[in-house]
């Protein structure tokens, strides 16, 4: 599988784009020059502008994955037309040239408007809050569920958890790196019949999708069941 990875930029981006050049063919973009991109991975610089050079960036990809973590050093004017204007882009470039999927990486934080002690799921809406990146995140997830539920390109959206390291504190909402791995590979290949969980009926999935995930922490504040349900997904547990 041929699987373009954007916002190479961030340690998010360069993790998965890394893990996933095991098995497939990996491009990795960025507005910016890559230094450091994993070895194995295509590099190349991409602003995800209206025009051909994203349309030639998306050619013959067989899936997309598009990180909406805004650079934090960037102005909100900035930040806030990377996460609508960009994803816009990309996803009008996906859909012309025959992308049949987009991952949209997400993030919990466009729900942290509840109470502390709810346990939220996906059939909640959204509370972004005032916050600057969780409104990014927000705004990049209208976009790609107006893709989705058009039909013009199949969009999963995983909502991540904070990022954190094995040993490192966990917060109520915290994510390995090996469980965001897991969830990209598993939305990649949702819906392929030699990877798929086998259900007793047949499950009919709309083209906009969306699923929490988190790994296994103690008062754990999302629950992964959806994403265990639909994409197999098995969260690590917190690491004593």
């Amino acid at each position: 599988m041929r699987v373009l990875v954007t916002n190479g930029g961030t340690r998010l981006s360069r993790i998965v784009a890394g893990a996933l050049s095991d098995e497939h063919e990996v491009r990795l973009t960025s507005p910016s020059t890559l230094d450091d991109a994993p070895d194995g991975v295509e590099a190349v610089v991409a602003d995800l502008g209206h025009g051909e050079a994203t349309n030639d960036l998306v050619r013959g990809m067989d899936a997309v994955v598009h990180s909406g973590e805004p650079d934090p050093n960037a102005s909100v004017s900035d930040r806030l037309d990377a996460a609508m204007r960009c994803t816009y882009n990309l996803l009008t470039a996906a859909a012309e040239e025959g992308v049949p999927r987009l991952v949209y990486l997400s993030s919990l934080s466009v729900m942290s408007g509840y109470p502390e002690d709810h346990t939220v799921s996906e059939r909640w809406r959204p509370r972004p809050g005032t916050d600057v990146s969780a409104l990014c995140y927000h705004f990049g997830e209208y976009v790609c569920r107006e893709f989705g539920r058009s039909g013009r390109v199949d969009v999963v959206c995983l909502r991540l958890g904070d990022l954190v390291e094995d040993g490192g504190t966990a917060t109520a909402s915290a994510l390995y790196p090996r469980d965001a791995v897991q969830a990209v590979e598993r939305a990649l290949a949702l819906g392929d019949a030699e990877t798929e969980p086998v259900y007793q009926e047949p499950v009919i999935r709309p083209t906009w999708s969306v699923f929490h995930i988190q790994s296994s922490v103690p008062n754990a504040r999302y629950t992964t069941n959806t994403a265990a349900e639909f994409l197999g997904y098995t969260p690590s547990e917190h690491p004593h």
